[in-house]
């Protein structure tokens, strides 16, 4: 019987075989991704064991439960899912990559200072716990309960049973508050035994994308997180901001305080929060905060040990790089020289002042730099994919690792820079009104003369370690003809070299997303649901209105047009919906012309939309009233388009 050690040596010189005889290689680093990574490695200070050192530092217990579990039984995280991640990178990972992911698959219980603690490793984000003079004051509990839950059970185990007072949400992103119903409950913050505090805006904007944009948006997080990949060497090894998302559903609970533009000074459980505003950075609302009596400075997601995105891979408004970088100065000069320690709600904590200095330098720097290099090559006439391919990178990236390309990249964020001051046109005319890529892929495949030898062009772009451009080749194949079995094999191993390679855990998750898709297929069942009845019922009604009008299809609607006004007693709101044959209007308030009205509660009607009631039940219950033309309503829903939550990506 041959050896592990032999058998994978024998498997790894086969592939050269196999790519000459016109089989594309799964699985394996070619040799041009072999020298790519090398290069890495070789280039970079990789040993250096200071993140490590802070990384461990302050360890106090662990969950010792392999997994945790939601309320239904289904698996929330597992807790050793990563712990293949150890010694040297293999060919298949960028070595750059497999340091952060060693780095961020370190979980625990961690004491920061005294008084300060984190959860680390349980989740995208970390959950911060402020020891205040009576309870806990949670900061950012995590994207689903039951890691946020456990987390505090250790907590409490470890350190004495607390009650928690606050809970404060940083920024508006789901990681940083779906967990709060592992917290606290909505019965307590009602009862004003819990405290709520987010940034201004907090609510309108942790909502708006994921209703307006959410079926896109969740579709695209399968690609950026690999949330389908499998978890190994050849798949899914972190993302580089943290490991990945737990699993379940996300809560909300809206805030009873929101931290003002302006900024301020709030005692919290006899626990000092200076809060400086820092929206439109890398959130629409966002906040940061210094503790005074632990020399403390927390960042949020301003500052996190890598490079963020300008524009996230999932979709969302471009951030400004420029405002970014004046708000790390902004703390640099009020926070920077009294902070003894700069921690945030991803990865670990940067202890002494220097140490703590230099970080919001070169972090300030790196935002600086994207910003004015981009912005110095565009005023020279350069395009965004030119600008991207020669952004280079500032100085310090050689040697401070917190500001690699491992979420965000120069390359990426160059073109989101690009794309916030100059829109997506490169100025070129033919790019202008392109043809859709159906269409253009077809006529690239015949200019080659046919799929055959638009497949021998690619096969040898393969071979010659021109990944990018074999990449071009077989997805225009691909396009073409979707039934093309080859094309669809050639392409999902060029991705995978191109995944093999990357540094930034989003392009690798995106990569081997799109080669398991090619191989596999589009799993319907893949589907990541965010959208639920207690998400749904946290909305504000206009809110919920103007999502139902990005569904509005005008084809579907008939003859029937008018105003429908909705009126929600329970929640004293009311929407009145202008309907006309191409465009529905949603409007806050009443409407006196109305000619169909419906009064119904915000829980019946949040049980209409999930399909869990008819109308005809909820009239026949008393649960809904209608007057005027009924028939309103009924044209009004039946214009809606279903979404397609699992709409194809790799293929048309």
């Amino acid at each position: 019987m041959l050896k592990t050690g032999y058998l994978a040596a024998a498997l790894l010189a086969v592939v050269p075989l196999l790519i000459a005889a016109g089989e594309p290689p799964e699985g394996v680093a070619t040799a041009a991704t072999k020298a790519a990574n090398a290069k890495v490695a070789k280039r970079l200070p990789i040993a250096d064991q200071t993140d490590f050192e802070n990384a461990n530092r302050g360890f106090l217990a662990k969950i010792e439960d392999k997994q945790i579990l939601n309320e239904d039984g289904s698996v929330a995280w597992e807790t050793g899912q990563f712990d293949f991640i150890k010694d040297t990178a293999p060919d298949t990972v960028n070595p750059s990559l497999w340091r952060q992911g060693k780095l961020n698959s370190i979980h625990g219980l961690f004491k920061v200072t005294e008084g300060v603690y984190q959860l680390r490793g349980y989740d995208l984000a970390v959950m911060t716990l402020i020891a205040g003079k009576s309870g806990w004051i949670v900061v950012d509990p995590l994207t689903t309960a039951a890691p946020a839950k456990a987390g505090l059970a250790l907590a409490n185990a470890t350190l004495g049973q607390r009650p928690v007072q606050a809970v404060i949400f940083t920024h508006s992103h789901g990681d940083h508050f779906g967990g709060v119903n592992g917290v606290v409950s909505a019965k307590d913050v009602q009862d004003g035994k819990v405290q709520i505090i987010a940034p201004h805006g907090f609510l309108r904007e942790s909502i708006g994308e994921n209703v307006l944009a959410g079926t896109t948006m969740n579709r695209r997080v399968q690609f950026q997180f690999g949330t389908n990949l499998p978890v190994g060497k050849a798949g899914q090894v972190g993302t580089g901001l943290g490991q990945s998302l737990s699993k379940g559903d996300l809560s909300l609970l809206p805030p009873t305080k929101s931290i003002s533009k302006d900024g301020e000074t709030l005692i919290i459980d006899g626990i000092t929060f200076e809060f400086m505003d820092a929206s439109e950075t890398e959130a629409p609302a966002e906040l940061i905060f210094y503790l005074p009596e632990f020399k403390a400075l927390h960042s949020a997601e301003v500052i996190t040990r890598n490079f963020h995105n300008v524009l996230t891979p999932r979709g969302a408004l471009v951030r400004d790089t420029l405002k970014w970088s004046k708000v790390i100065d902004a703390m640099l000069a009020k926070y920077g020289p009294k902070s003894d320690v700069l921690l945030a709600s991803h990865h670990w904590p940067t202890w002494g002042s220097d140490n703590v200095q230099t970080t919001l330098k070169n972090q300030r720097g790196l935002y600086r730099y994207v910003h004015d290099q981009t912005l110095r090559q565009a005023n020279q006439g350069a395009t965004m994919h030119e600008i991207a391919e020669n952004i280079g990178e500032p100085d310090f990236a050689a040697t401070d690792f917190g500001v690699r390309d491992y979420y965000g990249t120069l390359n990426h964020n160059s073109k989101a820079v690009y794309q916030r001051y100059f829109g997506w046109w490169d100025g070129v005319p033919a790019h202008y009104n392109e043809l859709p890529p159906t269409q253009e892929s077809q006529k690239y495949v015949a200019a080659m003369g046919g799929a055959a030898k638009a497949l021998s062009v690619g096969e040898k772009a393969f071979a010659s370690g021109d990944y990018r451009w074999a990449a071009t080749v077989f997805n225009h194949i691909v396009f073409a003809d979707p039934a093309n079995e080859a094309a669809k094999k050639w392409l999902a191993s060029t991705y995978e070299q191109l995944g093999f390679q990357a540094e930034a855990g989003t392009w690798r998750n995106i990569y081997l997303a799109g080669a398991m898709e090619l191989r596999k297929g589009n799993d319907k069942s893949a589907t990541i649901a965010t959208t639920n009845a207690r998400v749904l019922n946290s909305i504000p009604a206009i809110d919920l209105f103007d999502a139902m009008a990005a569904r509005f299809n005008p084809e579907k609607m008939g003859q029937t047009v008018g105003i429908v006004q909705f009126t929600f007693p329970d929640r004293k709101e009311a929407v009145s919906v202008d309907l006309g044959k191409s465009v529905m209007f949603p409007r806050n308030g009443t409407n006196n012309q109305s000619t169909a009205q419906i009064t119904i509660s915000r829980n019946d009607f949040t049980r209409l939309l999930m399909q869990e009631a008819t109308a005809q039940q909820l009239m026949a219950s008393g649960n809904m009233q209608v007057e005027g033309n009924a028939l309103l309503m009924v044209a009004m829903f039946g214009a809606l388009d279903p979404v397609d939550p699992q709409f194809n990506i790799v293929t048309p």
